[in-house]
Order: C-alpha cells, then structure tokens, then sequence
C-alpha cells in the first residue's frame, strides 16, 4: 500500500508547457465544477488545505500541480460546466485542459470526477468521448457515495454506465469515492503506484 509522505505544491501554470519539468509521472483529476475534485485530492493526500476547496464553482483557473512523494504527480485541471465565466474565458480553459492532456508527455492517466447523487449529466459524456477520441488514458471516479440512499446512489451510477455504454464496447475501470468517509483512497493510491512506477520507467528511457 502506497504511502503519501510529502506534497508540494509547485504552483498554478496557465499552460502545460509552462509545468514542471517533464521529469516526474503524472495525474491529472478533472471534473465538472463543483464535483467534489479538490475534496477528493485532500481526502488522497490526508491533507485538508492541499487543493482549496470552495462552494463556487469555477475557483480552480489554472492547471495546480503537486508533487507528491518526489515521486509523481497530481495536476488539478479546472472544472468544466456551469461555472459563471465568460464565453471568452470558458474558451481559454478548454484549449489550456485540452493541450495539457493531449500535448503533456509525461500524463499517466486521467481521472473523470463523476458526481454520483445526480443522473448521467451530457457534459460528462461528451467529454469522456472526447478523451477517448484522442486515446487519453483515464479512469471513472464516482464521488460523494455517502450522501444519499444506497439504493439512489446505485441507480444514478447504473443509468452513467448505461450511457456510457451506448458509446463504448466496454467501461473503463471505475473508483467509488467519499471524501467524508475515506472511501476509495486506497484503491486510487494502489492503482496510481503501479502506473506511476511503469511511467518512471519509459520517462528514464526516453532521457
């Protein structure tokens, strides 16, 4: 079982070329606004204050990026959807998540925060298309889980699935989260070591 020893926060970078160095495996966590992102980031790193969480939606602007371990990565994307900004802006931020996650060499996986208490949202859809279009690597990570009824929960994941599946042959592995609770940090922190050990390998390679 992976465990988080340091963070560090690097800054906040409004390109990907303008990241760190290319040097260490990394995760970027993306979601609509108001998904639960930062939550699940400190809930991963046992940290409160790492990622600032915040009820207005559309508090993360640029792409925040942790260095955890000295070892790998969290890049925490800015959140799409219903936050109140200009077309302008809105536009900016698509092109700056879409060049990150395309254009970043060093990107193990994508992690697509999906809000579990409400049904299948389009904007979702569309983008988790999107990502699979451009042969990005991700994973489906449902948060909140302890808010409503088992049974409610299950059904809004269930008709997610069967949406998705209208698209795709198959789902991609999926990660059922609650910050409150803790649930789901060891299987995300297991399934991140292992990619980030084979994506320090191909980094040494290619130096």
């Amino acid at each position: 079982m992976m465990e988080i020893v340091t963070t560090e926060f690097k800054g906040s970078f409004p390109s990907h070329s303008q990241c760190p160095k290319e040097e260490f495996p990394e995760f970027a966590f993306i979601g609509r606004s108001n998904v639960g992102k930062s939550s699940l980031i400190n809930m991963l790193c046992s940290k409160k204050e790492l990622a600032h969480t915040s009820q207005k939606p559309g508090k993360t602007q640029l792409l925040n990026y942790f260095l955890i371990n000295q070892q790998w990565a969290i890049v925490d994307l800015p959140g799409y959807g219903y936050a109140k900004i200009s077309k302008i802006k809105r536009k900016e931020w698509q092109k700056m998540i879409q060049d990150y996650l395309v254009l970043r060499p060093t990107l193990c996986c994508a992690f697509v925060l999906i809000d579990s208490n409400i049904p299948p949202q389009t904007v979702d859809i569309d983008f988790i298309n999107w990502l699979g279009e451009m042969h990005i690597p991700f994973v489906l990570v449902f948060t909140k889980t302890d808010r409503l009824k088992p049974q409610e929960i299950e059904a809004n994941i269930q008709a997610t699935q069967a949406k998705l599946l209208e698209y795709w042959n198959e789902l991609p592995q999926q990660f059922f989260t609650s910050a409150n609770k803790n649930i789901g940090r060891d299987e995300i922190l297991n399934f991140i070591d292992g990619l980030a050990a084979e994506g320090a390998l191909e980094i040494k390679k290619k130096k």
